[in-house]
């Protein structure tokens, strides 16, 4: 630490009780009051540097300083000032000294080299240049001396001076032997002490000289987030003292909001957990819509770096959902109007131009940067892992049983269906739902099931949902004839027809291993009776394109509610099928081998005659 020494005299002051008085041949003829502190001095040296004193006791040998900066030591080293007395000035105590010269007047339109303009000097020359007591002084200055530090402008030259070291020192300088984390720049663990309005200030400028990169003002932020969020950060929730909870909660939220207005107009300057943390705690402290909705646009231009737990954002109104489904809607919405903007639709407005006021770093050149990547598409497998994000999502979300069934379906319904190859984790979260919400009525499951497409769903889901009892029946027909025109496609392939209803059996088979002989034998007896040469089977080959053929057919029909109760009258009479997944299967295994067609016009009541005709 710097240190600066004024004057040369031996120190010939003395403390007798509250009083304080100096040494000398003459007799005192001058009382100050200075808090509880009694200052018994001499008018001549102290009236030639002090204008405020020329001014109290130009007839009067007392004077009385309420509020004074610095208090009884601030006013005694300037009172040893202009005795000649000597004292030393150091980052520790410029601030106080800076400001009760201020308030006594002890410029230089008093006197020549006067202790305000030694300590400005001193400040610029040599304090404001080095790391560490720029910092010390610029700490200082923000506190009980604030107000006046603003006033005199030590404030804004303090961080000036520390964006200029940061700036012009990316190698540590002097700071290099302070502690610090291989992942942050070697600044960000000493400015990450400093209060949120100084912090920011500083990252303005830092900001502003335009030579620091985005990735390092990135790792900054996250440091100085895990020195002040921790709880946010770890958890989404804020963990504070009853008796100070308003007030944390407040100074969480500013914080919150300062840093988004910190944040690097790159892209992937800041990694995509950090904005969902971000977004955690502006939901939870109840951050400006403005907040929230430029994290919202971050997040949505990288989401596929995402994971499911940093999407479980808490819900901030007690009593509603456990997680804010509607954050994650608006971020599919934004990536939504992202993608229409790549697809040609007329850009909109700049990035940061909704009603929230970017720092003044945020030059055009970032935000043509921020524009570009804004406008580039996301790729097909960046596509595809957001769509497997949304749908762990949506299996988490599933479980809570206050979720309205209209917010799951709007979520999974916001994936293209090009993110989607395959359909068995959204499966899950339909069954997740249907399980922990067994009051919803028929219509609602049927509104439900309309986001899966079953034609995505695997063997092994396409197991699990035909032996599922909370599925509507259409949906369980649509698997067994999805998986038996897959099955048909795969023989149509093959080297030859045989076993065109293999498919079909081994679903069968595995979804009801454990039935009887007879059902066994019923089972063998289907594959025997799809064997090729069989003209009389419908459930050759040629049969079953038919049958794929119709499935759409089908599932028109099975979509209209006043037909679906009449379906599954007809087809229960028809070939014995009951509400459980079980016995459906029985009933499709027991259909006679001579007589497929019955079967087909059974599960195609409303069919006209004369197609009926026509097909035979």
């Amino acid at each position: 630490m710097k240190l600066m020494r004024l004057g040369t005299r031996p120190d010939s002051f003395f403390t007798s009780g509250p009083v304080r008085s100096v040494y000398t041949e003459v007799a005192t003829d001058l009382q100050i009051q200075v808090d509880h502190c009694l200052f018994r001095l001499h008018k001549f040296p102290l009236l030639s540097k002090c204008l405020l004193l020329q001014a109290l006791c130009a007839g009067s040998d007392a004077a009385e300083l309420p509020g004074f900066p610095g208090g009884a030591e601030a006013f005694e080293a300037c009172a040893k000032f202009c005795y000649g007395v000597a004292i030393t000035v150091g980052a520790h105590n410029v601030v106080p000294l800076r400001c009760a010269a201020a308030r006594l007047g002890m410029t230089e339109a008093a006197d020549r080299g006067n202790l305000a303009a030694k300590l400005d000097a001193f400040l610029a020359s040599c304090l404001l240049r080095r790391w560490k007591d720029a910092l010390a002084v610029l700490r200082s200055a923000a506190g009980r001396h604030a107000a006046e530090c603003e006033e005199l402008g030590v404030t804004s030259r303090c961080v000036e001076a520390v964006a200029t070291l940061v700036v012009s020192d990316p190698g540590g300088g002097d700071a290099a032997a302070a502690p610090s984390s291989s992942a942050s720049p070697w600044w960000a663990r000493d400015v990450s002490d400093l209060g949120v309005d100084l912090f920011w200030r500083v990252m303005v400028a830092v900001k502003a000289a335009g030579t620091v990169k985005g990735r390092a003002v990135g790792d900054a932020l996250k440091t100085y987030a895990r020195r002040w969020l921790p709880a946010v950060a770890k958890s989404g929730y804020l963990v504070l003292e009853q008796t100070d909870i308003s007030t944390a909660e407040w100074n969480s939220r500013l914080l919150v909001e300062k840093m988004v207005s910190l944040l690097p107009a790159e892209r992937n300057a800041v990694s995509c957990s950090f904005f969902l943390k971000l977004l955690k705690a502006a939901s939870v402290l109840g951050a400006s819509p403005a907040s929230k909705a430029e994290l919202t646009r971050r997040v949505a231009l990288q989401l596929e770096d995402a994971s499911v737990s940093d999407l479980l954002i808490p819900s901030s109104c007690a009593g509603e959902t456990l997680y804010d489904v509607d954050a994650v809607t608006a971020i599919l919405e934004e990536l939504a109007l992202r993608q229409a903007a790549a697809a040609g639709v007329p850009e909109a407005s700049p990035p940061h131009a909704r009603g929230h006021r970017r720092s003044r770093s945020a030059e055009s050149s970032e935000y043509e940067g921020a524009r570009r990547s804004a406008s580039a598409p996301a790729s097909h497998g960046a596509m595809v892992r957001i769509g497997r994000l949304v749908d762990g999502f949506l299996m988490e979300v599933a479980k809570d049983p206050n979720l309205p069934l209209d917010k799951l379906i709007a979520i999974a319904e916001a994936v293209p269906d090009c993110a989607r190859p395959e359909h068995d984790h959204l499966y899950r979260a339909v069954d997740t739902y249907l399980r922990v919400h067994p009051e919803i009525d028929k219509g609602s499951r049927k509104k439900l099931c309309r986001v899966l497409n079953c034609r995505k769903l695997s063997e092994t889901a396409s197991m699990h949902a035909a032996r599922n009892e909370l599925l509507p029946l259409r949906v369980v027909v649509q698997v067994l004839f999805f998986e038996n025109a897959r099955a048909a496609a795969l023989s149509v392939r093959g080297a030859n027809g045989r076993a065109a209803a293999g498919g079909v059996k081994a679903l069968l088979a595995k979804t009801r291993r454990e039935e009887t002989d007879g059902e066994e034998k019923r089972l063998r007896g289907l594959a025997v009776a799809g064997a090729p040469g069989d003209d009389g089977n419908d459930w050759s080959v040629e049969g079953l394109k038919r049958a794929a053929s119709r499935v759409s057919t089908l599932r028109m029909r099975l979509e209209e509610d006043a037909d679906d109760e009449a379906f599954v009258h007809r087809a229960r009479a028809g070939a014995g099928l009951v509400r459980s997944a079980s016995a459906r299967v029985r009933a499709l295994c027991a259909i006679p081998a001579g007589k497929p067609r019955r079967m087909l016009s059974r599960l195609w009541p409303s069919s006209s005659s004369s197609a009926v005709t026509e097909r035979r």
